[in-house]
């Protein structure tokens, strides 16, 4: 049974609609993520469920007394006093206190404040981004709600924070509608993708994985469309120039029908354009780039905010900086760079050390200046590797329409502000360069296509993120706060820091010998691990999956077609069944393969151990 349902729901602020006769139903226990490209109308369409604006057009059909709450995407700047005065405060009848709230709701959201792991009595001005966002999202299930509104949950907080609300999420059990740009939260908690693109909402009922395969399938058949369509208009523009020979009924036809073409070439909304990326390179630096002997950071009569910290940075490392909120992270960055002194131990710094650096705060932005002053300080051109470059050229390479680049920056939204951040930084050459949050509010396209560039940097990269995907891709090593100023240096991403971590922290006890005679009995046994039926099976696995999956983007292919659907309703429920059942197949053959590869990695691997074990030294 659906809790709340969009039938054809259109809403705009001028220009094209965010929203375009969509339709949806959302049943409940569902947990739904919320995609789309910055200023694609996500926000919009979740003030809509929860009520705060209304549609030009279209019907929202809700559930009787349904209660839909929404956790905003940033922190009221505005809110004081203690945590449980806070979750009660939207409980709170009109010009009285919170102490004229019934006893039962007071228990109420102490015990949500419980389950958050939360001191009631705990200042909430006092707290981190994590504890203040605990804090709202108490209040929020103190409402009971059927459907809770998520907007950027994970924004500004820390790794442990992070974990901890994916525990919650997955434990909560209730109906979520949750925007995110983090890709790893987004595997574990959601059940179904909703995308928002040019006003149409697209409903993916499949994981993160299959979201990508088909969503670029249906890219690709609409760019062959246009094509074919455009391919066509040319033939009849050249027609119409050669002259209509006669007023016949046919040509007067095919005269109507180009001018139909033509407006609807003329209305064609496209796809928004991808960011472009490009970093100015300065002069190589040297081969050290920074290195760090025994350092101690603090200030006085407290605890070191680092101790005894040693590292080498080279040119064209790559660091990842991990650690809680307020552990130190950028104190650290300030510190390599050279902007703080310590109190103990030897720091330096390499030659020709050229530095560009990404404020998480946004300081580099003057709120009062338009996008343009921000960026050329006036001007209307920036010099660009060694080349005179447009200002507003520029700045479209950031998706700054020409109009928005004499907007104000206090206007912008938290995406747009991070992609000036870039147009500005990227103006600088360097060859060392310092990140420190970059990717809040970015969506997931221009990720991907940052994650691409600071890959193929040549220069040095020192990276603070808590996006536990974007580590993984562009990282080489990291640098972990493990407490009491004590950092720990790893090789690898976050998924390696957590397997080496692992691996310290277990104690391997000495394994008892086995002699040769003992051992013919077991490597017997481990012979049969895989019956001959089961090699030929393994062995032949990889193709089957691969025909699988060509047969399985035929029929996405197929199913992108807007004619498709123009077939009979038996011959569209057999594409669908088939390519739920493709789906299926694809899963069972990959968990078979995993499976039989293990236990042939397994038997290799014991065999080879009881060879070297049994032979003399």
């Amino acid at each position: 049974m659906s809790i709340i349902s969009f039938r054809d729901v259109t809403i705009g602020f001028g220009g094209h609609p965010l929203l375009n006769q969509v339709n949806f139903q959302i049943k409940r226990g569902e947990r739904v993520c919320l995609m789309g490209r910055n200023g694609a109308g996500k926000s919009t369409l979740m003030r809509l469920m929860a009520g705060d604006l209304q549609p030009d057009s279209g019907d929202i059909v809700r559930m009787k007394e349904l209660r839909a709450v929404m956790l905003p995407q940033e922190v009221p700047q505005q809110l004081q006093g203690k945590s449980l005065d806070i979750v009660l405060e939207s409980w709170k009848p009109v010009d009285k206190k919170v102490d004229s709230i019934p006893l039962q709701k007071r228990h109420v959201a102490e015990k949500n404040l419980s389950r958050m792991n939360l001191d009631p009595e705990a200042r909430f001005e006092t707290l981190s981004a994590g504890l203040k966002r605990r804090v709202l999202l108490a209040r929020c299930l103190t409402h009971d709600p059927d459907i809770l509104l998520l907007d950027e949950p994970t924004n500004h907080l820390d790794i442990d924070a992070i974990s901890w609300m994916e525990d919650f999420m997955l434990k909560y059990g209730g109906t979520l509608l949750f925007v995110t740009h983090d890709r790893m939260f987004l595997k574990k908690i959601a059940t179904r993708i909703f995308e928002l693109d040019r006003g149409s909402l697209c409903d993916w009922t499949c994981d993160y994985e299959k979201y990508l395969i088909r969503r670029q399938a249906l890219q690709d058949a609409e760019c062959d469309e246009w094509k074919r369509f455009d391919k066509k208009m040319s033939r009849e523009e050249i027609w119409i120039r050669q002259g209509v020979k006669a007023r016949r009924t046919r040509n007067e036809g095919r005269v109507r029908v180009l001018e139909k073409m033509r407006e609807e070439r003329q209305n064609r909304h496209k796809r928004q354009g991808s960011v472009r990326l490009q970093i100015q390179d300065a002069e190589r630096s040297g081969k050290k780039v920074i290195e760090a002997e025994q350092v101690f950071f603090g200030y006085d009569d407290q605890k070191p905010i680092i101790a005894d910290f040693s590292t080498l940075i080279m040119r064209g490392d790559k660091v990842g900086i991990i650690g809680s909120n307020g552990s130190g992270k950028t104190t650290l960055l300030r510190l390599l760079l050279g902007e703080n002194y310590p109190t103990k131990g030897l720091l330096r710094q390499g030659v020709r050390f050229e530095v560009a650096y990404f404020d998480q705060l946004r300081m580099q932005l003057d709120e009062n200046r338009t996008v343009a002053e921000n960026v050329c300080d006036g001007g209307d051109t920036i010099i660009f590797n060694g080349k005179s470059r447009h200002i507003i050229s520029y700045l479209q390479d950031f998706l700054f329409s020409p109009e928005r680049t004499q907007s104000p920056v206090r206007i912008l939204s938290g995406g747009e502000r991070n992609r000036l951040l870039l147009a500005k930084l990227f103006t600088q050459p360097s060859n060392v360069l310092i990140m420190d949050e970059p990717t809040n509010d970015l969506d997931t396209e221009t990720l991907e296509l940052l994650e691409e560039m600071l890959f193929e940097y040549e220069g040095t990269l020192l990276l603070v993120s808590h996006d536990r995907t974007f580590l993984n891709q562009v990282v080489t090593s990291t640098l972990v706060f493990e407490g009491n100023g004590k950092i720990g240096e790893y090789v690898g991403g976050y998924d390696d820091w957590l397997r080496q971590r692992n691996i310290s922290e277990t104690v391997i006890k000495p394994e008892k010998a086995v002699s040769k005679r003992e051992m013919e009995p077991q490597r017997s046994r481990r012979r049969q691990a895989l019956s001959f039926k089961e090699q030929h099976e393994l062995n032949g696995l990889p193709q089957k999956i691969e025909a699988l999956e060509a047969e399985q983007k035929q029929w996405i292919l197929k199913m992108s077609d807007p004619k498709f659907y123009q077939y009979p309703g038996t011959e569209v429920a057999k594409g669908k069944t088939r390519l739920e059942e493709l789906d299926r197949e694809i899963e069972e053959a990959c968990n078979r393969w995993e499976y039989l590869e293990t236990a042939y990695t397994k038997l290799s691997a014991q065999e080879d151990s009881a060879i070297t074990s049994t032979e003399p030294h």
